[in-house]
């Protein structure tokens, strides 16, 4: 059995995309959201983020999603190929 730990590179990447997500947070908690990085897989490329709070159910969600987040992450970021909305509901919660 093996473990993924991060890499340094990979760290710094983590790093800076948080960062870059912080940029955008004080809109969406402007609007009673929440943006919250998921999960990220260098070798898909793929982002994994979810809007939380208000922006669950709201309909406008999916264009900020798309317009906006998504855009600037990729711009910023050419690594990030795909990024994929995580909806609260799509969350097992066995405990509950």
């Amino acid at each position: 059995m093996t473990i993924d730990t991060p890499t340094a590179d990979s760290e710094t990447f983590l790093a800076e995309l948080d960062s870059c997500l912080d940029e955008m947070r004080p809109y969406v908690h402007s609007h009673g959201g929440e943006l919250n990085l998921i999960d990220w897989d260098e070798g898909e490329g793929r982002l994994r983020l979810q809007l939380a709070g208000s922006c669950h159910g709201c309909p406008m969600s999916m264009v900020t999603m798309k317009l906006g987040i998504e855009r600037i992450v990729q711009d910023r970021f050419p690594q990030v190929q795909i990024v994929e909305a995580v909806r609260v509901d799509d969350f097992d919660y066995p405990e509950l």
